[in-house]
């Protein structure tokens, strides 16, 4: 399965016949006829002649899906855990999803040339496009081709089509890079200081554990950080 998270939005304003779906998504019919019947897939709106219509929301749940498979979790284990979702989450919220889950793996960057580069980014990529990645530690050139992030590759697409200048979005990452090291470092110090006294064993156990609550949590809380930021800035605009 190759679907990912640009492509998943690209198809949040339009809907797709379950052929449509499956080939966007690199998986077969069949496949995703499963995926319903198991109700890892909500199921489609039925439109004229009776046929099934697919959304953005589909897509990226195929996506978080894949990513759940990569991270070596069972049929069963992905049914329990898309079933503590809420049911209306979003195409976005389905992306957030799965970079927590994606958040998890061991960082990995490979080498890749620049068609293989515009492949995984789902879209042609210009020049420009290529440097701002490069900018953003996403594609590195190396050599002949580019080192790559496959972790922030969809983020830093993402980050393409954001009205703000390079350096404001090299200053965001920069800030985010700081507070996020600064909140893991406290983190760290106190899980250690809470397991002081356990075998190594039962160390590396607990940190495994933990590792995915800790992020959901950092994720959870940030977003709702945000939230309220935007929001008093809205209202001072609004008031004024």
């Amino acid at each position: 399965m190759t679907t990912s998270d640009t492509e998943a939005a690209d198809a949040g304003g339009q809907t797709l016949t379950i052929e449509e779906l499956a080939a966007r998504a690199g998986v077969t019919v069949r496949t995703v006829r499963f995926y319903g019947t198991r109700g890892l897939l909500p199921p489609p709106v039925i439109g004229p002649r009776r046929v099934g219509r697919y959304g953005g929301e589909h897509l990226a749940r195929l996506a978080l899906i894949e990513e759940l498979q990569h991270q070596g979790m069972t049929l069963a284990a992905i049914e329990r855990y898309l079933g503590q979702l809420p049911s209306d989450l979003s195409a976005h919220d389905l992306a957030l999803h799965r970079a927590v889950v994606a958040s998890w793996a061991p960082e990995t960057a490979e080498r890749v040339t620049r068609d293989e580069l515009a492949r995984r980014a789902g879209r042609p990529l210009t020049d420009e496009e290529v440097d701002r990645l490069g900018a953003m530690d996403v594609a590195v050139p190396d050599g002949d081709g580019y080192r790559v992030d496959a972790g922030l590759l969809r983020l830093g697409v993402e980050l393409l089509d954001v009205p703000f200048s390079p350096e404001t979005v090299l200053a965001a990452r920069t800030a985010l890079l700081e507070h996020s090291r600064a909140a893991a470092r406290d983190l760290s110090r106190l899980l250690r200081d809470a397991v002081a006294e356990r075998d190594a064993p039962d160390v590396r156990s607990l940190s495994a554990h933990m590792h995915p609550l800790v992020v959901q949590a950092l994720l959870t809380t940030f977003q709702r950080s945000l939230r309220e930021e935007l929001r008093e800035w809205l209202d001072k605009e609004a008031g004024e």
